[in-house]
C-alpha cells in the first residue's frame, strides 16, 4: 500500500494538473475543424487555451502553465493556419519528439544520460552522485527507455502526418501525450529504484553525508 501511495505521489508531481491543457485544445480543434472549417477551429482552439489560462490564474496556479499552454496552442494553430492543413496542428509535437530523441541519444553518447539531468534539475541532487558507476547505469538504461518511447511516438506521428489524418493524430497525441509519458515515467521510477538497489551504490543522503559502504542504497526517489 505504501509503495502504491509513493507511485501516486510521484505521478502527481509529474502531471501537476497539466493534462487538461495538453488534451482539451487538440480535441476541440479537430472537432471544430470537422464542422466549421480551419479558420474557426483555430479561433476556438486559441479561445480554449485562453480560457484554461484564466481558470488557472483564478485558481492561483502557476501562471507559467497558462502562458505555456497558450503559446503551445498558438504555435500549433499557426502551423495549421499557414499551411491550410488541420493535420499540421501536430507539427510542433513532431518537432518536440525529434528534439527529445536527439537529446536523449546525444546524452547517451557523451555518457551523461538525460534521465540523470532531469532528476538533478527536478530534485536538486548533486550531479557527482549521478555520475558514479554504481548509479549512472540505472539512469543510462532509463534514458534508453525514454529514447525508444519518443522515437516510436515520432514515427507514428510522421506517418499519420504524411497521411494527413488529423483525427487519428489527435487520438495518438492524446494516448502518447501525458498518459503515455506518465506511464513511461512510472515504469522508469519502478525500474530505476530496483536497478539502483541491484547496483549497490549509496543513496543520495548517504553520498551527501559521506558514508562508507555497506550502504542502505536509494529507497525512494529516482
Amino acid at each position: 500500500m505504501a509503495k502504491w501511495q509513493e507511485l501516486i505521489e510521484e505521478a502527481k508531481s509529474v502531471v501537476s494538473g497539466k493534462t487538461l491543457d495538453a488534451v482539451f485544445p487538440p480535441f476541440l480543434f479537430v472537432f471544430s475543424n470537422s464542422f466549421f472549417g480551419l479558420n474557426t477551429a483555430v479561433g476556438i482552439a486559441l479561445f480554449s487555451a485562453v480560457l484554461l489560462g484564466v481558470l488557472r490564474l483564478i485558481r492561483k496556479e502557476n501562471w507559467l502553465y497558462a502562458v505555456g499552454g497558450f503559446l503551445g496552442v498558438g504555435f500549433a494553430s499557426g502551423f495549421a493556419y499557414v499551411t491550410d492543413s488541420a493535420a499540421n496542428y501536430f507539427i510542433p509535437t513532431v518537432i518536440s519528439s525529434a528534439a527529445l530523441v536527439f537529446v536523449a541519444f546525444a546524452t547517451l553518447v557523451i555518457g551523461k544520460p538525460l534521465a540523470a539531468w532531469v532528476s538533478h534539475l527536478t530534485r536538486g541532487w548533486p550531479l557527482e552522485w549521478f555520475w558514479r558507476s554504481d548509479v549512472k547505469a540505472a539512469y543510462r538504461e532509463v534514458t534508453w527507455l525514454w529514447l525508444l518511447f519518443f522515437l516510436f511516438r515520432l514515427i507514428v506521428h510522421v506517418v499519420l502526418l504524411i497521411d494527413g489524418n488529423a483525427l487519428a493524430l489527435v487520438w495518438v497525441n492524446t494516448i502518447l501525450g501525458w498518459p503515455g509519458i506518465v506511464t513511461v515515467l512510472v515504469i522508469s521510477y519502478i525500474y530505476g529504484i530496483w536497478r539502483l538497489r541491484q547496483l549497490g551504490g549509496p543513496g543520495v543522503d548517504e553520498f551527501i553525508a559521506g558514508k562508507e559502504a555497506p550502504w542502505k542504497g536509494q529507497t525512494r526517489g529516482f
